[in-house]
């Protein structure tokens, strides 16, 4: 059985970790099918946004230790660790999360675009608690969504803390009731979908990178997403829809 679902739901992509016994942590077969769904949200035209959970209220442990010990590594060629983290994928996604997101889990949520938590959901980086490094782009990722001594604290201490906490921080988008997250999260997915699919893809990939670049190297440097979707039938179908005053019917290229 795989440890990772997924499901259609229209354009939507829904991506469950199902590994509840070990709350989700992520093995290296793991890691190779949470790659898969995520080939095939960037492959699929018909995919426009993705969604991220984790099965019986836990949205994930981070590494699994036992397949650790067995000297597994949950990182594959391509898209490294948690088959996420080095290279999320091209279209938006979207964190759902339930119970704890610690370690990996953490930095998985960093590796999407949007997070959803319930309010009594928990965060963290302990690996400096067993005299670790945050190498899945935790320490990377987190001091550019929240100030750099409130991302300190929590890379340096390794304690677990609040949705409440990131909510006001800025990494958290939006607070859901216990047991809500997921639904919140697809409710927010759907309102998505007005939205030209190619023009969402290639706005996360500018937004994604702009702080890598200068000001001077990012006008040249959006030039080929933004000719991406002049170029796209979309555009073509975002046009005529609003000049015959209909809804646009989006294919994704």
């Amino acid at each position: 059985m795989s440890t990772i679902l997924t499901e259609r739901r229209g354009p939507i992509l829904l991506i469950t970790i199902d590994r509840q016994d070990v709350r989700n942590a992520v093995d290296r077969a793991t890691a190779g099918a949470l790659e898969a769904a995520a080939d095939l949200l960037d492959s699929d035209d018909s995919l426009f946004v993705g969604v991220l959970t984790g099965a019986g209220g836990t949205f994930c442990a981070g590494a699994d230790l036992k397949a650790a010990a067995r000297g597994e590594r949950a990182i594959t060629d391509r898209r490294g660790g948690f088959g996420f983290f080095a290279q999320p994928p091209r279209k938006p996604v979207i964190a759902a999360v339930e119970g704890y997101a610690v370690g990996g889990g953490f930095e998985l949520c960093l590796a999407c675009d949007l997070i959803v938590a319930a309010r009594d959901a928990r965060f963290g980086l302990p690996e400096v608690r067993h005299n670790l490094v945050a190498s899945g782009g935790g320490l990377i990722r987190l001091p550019r969504r929240m100030p750099y001594h409130l991302a300190m604290e929590v890379a340096l201490d390794g304690q677990p803390r609040s949705a409440q906490f990131f909510h006001r921080a800025g990494v958290v988008n939006r607070l859901a009731e216990p047991g809500q997250a997921l639904s919140v999260a697809i409710a927010w997915a759907e309102g998505l979908l007005v939205n030209g699919p190619t023009a969402l893809a290639a706005t996360k990939q500018i937004v994604s990178r702009a702080l890598d670049w200068t000001e001077a190297e990012a006008w040249e440097s959006q030039a080929p997403f933004v000719k991406s979707v002049r170029d796209s039938e979309d555009r073509k179908e975002g046009l005529a829809a609003f000049a015959e005053g209909r809804k646009p019917v989006w294919r994704g290229r």
